[in-house]
């Protein structure tokens, strides 16, 4: 699991260490590595299992992520199932975002899933068994205000997710592409800091969801190798409204997409029109803000 040292990631590892999993946690911090470590330690069900953590920066240098797996394995034995969950944010209006972002967000949130997924692949394949998770996010289905950075970098995971799909699937390799809805998670909390007030107000449209919550789901899908990992009614709509060419695991949920698409997107419609209304509202007031401190 990379990112694994906290918010949905921490909570994938515990979720897959109750089940019985031999864990690798795999993040840059290694203090909260080894304090996650211990904590996940808590859930054993058998006492062979173990949990192995490497500190390492996943979205700089491939052949350090790749030697760093090729030790793992070594110690754990082969990748059943890679979860890419490192991941970074950072908000604000497109002009105010300092161009240096762009860049880094795409290398953490993007070559840092294309990094360990590079290194496990080929033996996945030999072995014709695996599952390779990236956790992309609802703004990786929709672009919305304040996120113009980090959407685009949520947005190519779903792109890479459906080639290799197409890639693996006869190898009996499977990809899971999630999109979590706004967790209560560190990251969450941090980026809340520096939203703007439309972004919040947009993202006050929906609930906050708990990582213990977004974990099982993730998890469970994974297992039963669905493509889609959704979380609540709202997650299920949007991925039936962004369906597209998406691979679907079974005759029953394709159904279920050609069915609901029509109504979904009636329903869509009207939560697009309701934040176009807060971004204008918002211009508005700060408008009216600015002239009235010219005017004093």
């Amino acid at each position: 699991v990379t990112g694994g040292s906290s918010g949905i990631g921490k909570c994938i590892a515990i979720e897959c260490y109750k089940q019985g999993a031999f864990i690798t946690l795999i993040a840059r911090d290694e203090n909260k590595l080894l304090q996650t470590k211990k904590e996940i330690e808590k859930y054993s069900v058998n006492d062979k299992q173990v949990v192995l953590c490497i500190s390492v920066d996943v979205s700089k240098d491939y052949e350090q992520v790749e030697n760093v797996l090729k030790q793992a394995q070594e110690k754990l034995g082969p990748v059943d199932m890679l979860v890419n969950c490192a991941g970074t944010s950072v908000t604000g209006k497109f002009e105010d975002i300092e161009v240096n972002s762009f860049e880094r967000l795409m290398a953490v949130n993007y070559l840092g899933s294309v990094y360990p997924s590079r290194a496990v692949i080929a033996t996945m394949k030999e072995r014709r068994m695996g599952r390779i998770v990236f956790v992309s996010s609802q703004a990786g289905q929709l672009g919305l205000f304040g996120y113009t950075a980090y959407s685009p970098t949520k947005f190519a995971l779903r792109g890479l997710a459906e080639a290799l799909q197409m890639e693996v699937k006869p190898y009996n390799v499977y990809v899971t592409v999630a999109y979590p809805p706004d967790t209560d998670t560190p990251g969450f909390a941090e980026e809340s800091k520096t939203k703007p007030l439309e972004t919040k107000l947009i993202s006050e449209t929906s609930s906050v969801c708990q990582a213990e919550q977004v974990a099982r789901v993730i998890v469970k899908d994974a297992i039963q190798g669905n493509f889609n990992s959704s979380v609540g009614s709202d997650g299920y709509m949007l991925s039936i409204l962004t369906s597209g060419m998406s691979p679907v695991t079974s005759i029953t949920e394709g159904l279920q997409q050609v069915v609901c698409m029509g109504i979904f997107r009636i329903i869509g419609l009207f939560y697009l029109g309701s934040f176009d209304s807060i971004v204008r509202r918002c211009m508005m007031q700060r408008e009216r803000s600015e002239s009235a401190d010219k005017t004093e």
